[in-house]
């Protein structure tokens, strides 16, 4: 193994938050700061060469390689976990940027009673109405505690929206049921295609409340706080699952790569593969060391640091630390250990699509083009009567229908999904089809977990990460409850026929959901339940810190990008403020 020389931090990762934490303490400190990700560089000019769907949206040029490294999954612990050959359920990114890359860019807040959701619910319901076998818990943070990261978050991707709630005060035409705002977002909202303006004028009439998704691709030219400027929106359709080719949508390698790329004090290693942590963990007070990686020659580097930061994506956070033996591993039989724990991953359903005897255009948009209706999200609803807890959003998004992949929808009335007749029938609905989504929490439970699987590994010989997970009654009914709401409002956009969700069964790897996979390293007031502290430091390790969505205890209906990104500033905050002053818990 070749030793390198000590630097002051590492970050395991360079997404969103690793490359976020890179940009502040590059920025604030004189540290030296080595940013490591395992796939390749990327740049805006990339992106603009090949604009292929084929290779990007269905081959999945940017995500990483489940022939090297996947994961395992059971539904239950009595099942035997198999792996998965491709990524469906889900997407992880891979290379410079991440899933930031290749995600659509919508950026919604979450609602404030989601940080105290446990205590919220008792309060209001009594523990006998939760779930049984749930693990909800609070996060140690409030809503309060985190809005000014919010605003600072929208400051630095240039959010396009309305607010809704601007220091108290209800605004005409934004999310009325959102927490309080300090400002309005940095640019006005984006167009609204011709089929999210059917969607918002129904939900209107029904007496909804609609208001246009913030989406982190601006409206019109902006230049953030760090002087990056970036051009509005084109709705070119090709957000999801590709790079933007103009560099409007803000993602890390042109909001972020271009202040670290003018820091002499950080740099970015591509190609290198961490795969221990190491640590001398002595009575609950140890140190980590630094980081073991494979580079691209398949050379072993031991990269020593006195600060390190895992920052990859949730399933890579939690299994590098079960790898480096670092925390007690979750144990759901005795409902002891930390790591692993509160695995969720956000419910998204297609609950109504949508066939209309008019064409729509559809090939004009953005993957956060479109409105959204809130009336039935999180508790801001009445639940008498109702078999289930939470809720969730329903959005009319226009994000491009790129050919390839949505062809050959065609209503049920059709029975033959092959044939001329079908074929006619695709081709005729293929710009008259639209879709409302229902995206709502899920909440944790105790028998929903992430451990080492005892008989697969990966292509360097370590155990894969094996997910237990699936979904409940609660889940199911939530379901079944927004497809009957998006039924509705469908119908009240005239739509000529309309298929429904036909229902939740068990959690599906073959169809997508979100990339959206929470907890394993949660966060919160106590060791004795989480992983880390409410500034994202180990509970035991003070010098090592855990960044992104592992950290949530549980799911939200809102997109976690917006409260990833503002839970890392907040850890930035600590660390230049305090931490460097004294390094110990900040919490």
């Amino acid at each position: 193994m070749k030793t390198l020389p000590s630097v002051d931090v590492v970050i395991v990762g360079g997404g969103w938050t690793g490359l976020l934490m890179a940009k502040e303490l590059g920025s604030r400190t004189a540290l030296s700061v080595v940013v490591l990700e395992r796939g390749g560089s990327r740049k805006t000019d990339d992106y603009g060469e090949d604009m292929d769907e084929l290779d990007y949206s269905i081959r999945l040029r940017m995500m990483q390689n489940a022939a090297q490294e996947t994961v395992t999954l059971r539904h239950n612990p009595g099942e035997r976990a198999l792996p998965l050959r491709q990524f469906a359920s889900f997407l992880p990114g891979s290379g410079i940027g991440g899933a930031g890359e290749h995600w659509n860019g919508v950026f919604p807040r979450m609602l404030p009673d989601c940080f105290e959701l446990f205590s919220q619910s008792t309060k209001k319901y009594g523990a006998d109405r939760l779930p049984e076998d749930h693990s909800i818990q609070d996060w140690g943070v409030t809503y309060d505690d985190m809005e000014p990261y919010y605003a600072r978050a929208e400051r630095l991707l240039g959010i396009s929206g309305k607010a809704g709630n601007l220091r108290g005060k209800q605004m005409e035409g934004g999310n009325i049921f959102e927490g309080w705002r300090s400002e309005e977002n940095p640019t006005p909202p984006t167009k609204i295609p011709y089929f999210s303006a059917m969607f918002r004028d129904a939900a209107k009439s029904m007496g909804y409340h609609p208001y246009p998704v913030p989406a982190a691709t601006p409206s019109q030219t902006y230049t953030n706080p760090d002087g990056v400027s970036r051009a509005g929106c084109t709705y070119c359709g090709f957000c999801e699952r590709f790079g933007c080719m103009i560099g409007a949508k803000a993602q890390p390698t042109n909001i972020l790569l271009p202040v670290i790329q003018k820091r002499k004090n950080v740099s970015i290693r591509t190609g290198a593969q961490v795969r221990r942590i190491l640590h001398d963990a002595v009575q609950d007070k140890g140190k980590v060391r630094g980081v073991t990686y494979i580079d691209a020659s398949r050379q072993e580097i031991f990269q020593p640091a006195e600060l390190i930061f895992l920052a990859s994506w949730t399933l890579n956070n939690t299994r590098l630390l079960l790898l480096s033996k670092i925390g007690q591993p979750y144990d759901p039989a005795a409902n002891k250990g930390t790591v692993g724990r509160n695995l969720t991953h956000q419910l998204n359903i297609p609950a109504a699509t949508l066939f209309f005897d008019q064409p729509l255009n559809r090939f004009m948009g953005s993957g956060a083009t479109g409105i959204t209706v809130s009336d039935f999200n999180g508790d801001v609803f009445d639940h008498s009567g109702l078999s289930f807890l939470r809720g969730g959003n329903f959005l009319g998004l226009s994000n491009g229908a790129r050919p390839i992949a949505n062809f050959g929808t065609v209503p049920q009335s059709l029975k033959s999904n092959w044939g001329s007749e079908w074929k006619s029938k695709a081709l005729y609905y293929y710009d008259r089809t639209g879709r409302i989504t229902f995206e709502t929490e899920h909440l944790a439970y105790k028998s929903h977990y992430m451990d080492l699987d005892p008989s697969y590994k990966d292509y360097l010989g370590d155990p894969l990460l094996r997910l237990t997970l699936d979904w409940r009654d609660n889940e199911r009914r939530l379901a079944e409850f927004g497809t009957a709401k998006a039924l509705e409002i469908g119908r009240a956009m005239g739509a000529k026929e309309i298929t429904s969700f036909p229902g939740l069964r068990s959690y599906d790897v073959t169809r997508y959901q979100t990339t959206h996979l929470q907890g394993g390293t949660i966060m919160g007031n106590s060791p004795d339940r989480s992983v880390v502290n409410p500034y994202l430091q180990h509970w035991q390790i003070s010098n090592l810190f855990v960044l992104g969505a592992s950290s949530f205890p549980q799911n939200s209906a809102s997109n976690p990008t917006p409260t990833i990104l503002a839970l890392t500033y907040r850890t930035a905050d600590g660390i230049v403020d305090r931490y460097l002053k004294n390094p110990a818990a900040l919490a």
